[in-house]
């Protein structure tokens, strides 16, 4: 756990070129989405046309539709995969 707390990732996803999709769900409680994408983007933005980010509105961690921020809720929501973000993977999959 020490590990995951204190790893700064930006060094290593500096160095991607490849396309990128990083998406998060504004109702994340455990990747803070804002942050989370401001500081990938600002990394990657230039790096290559195919990237694509993109917050989700009003999903949680697992791209499931919830008005509740707790991750306890994740199993009585019948939803697995939000269908928007289901389209938007498949559609960026598709333009590479």
């Amino acid at each position: 756990m020490d590990y995951f707390l204190n790893y700064d990732p930006t060094t290593a996803i500096a160095k991607i070129t490849i396309p990128v999709m990083a998406i998060n769900g504004s109702h994340d409680m455990q990747v803070l989405p804002t942050s989370n994408l401001t500081v990938i983007k600002g990394l990657l933005k230039s790096k290559n046309e195919k990237n694509f980010f993109k917050e989700y509105p009003e999903l949680n961690h697992l791209f499931q539709h919830c008005k509740l921020n707790n991750a306890l809720d994740y199993y009585k929501i019948e939803e697995t995969c939000s269908p928007e973000v289901l389209s938007d993977i498949a559609n960026w999959i598709n333009s590479l």
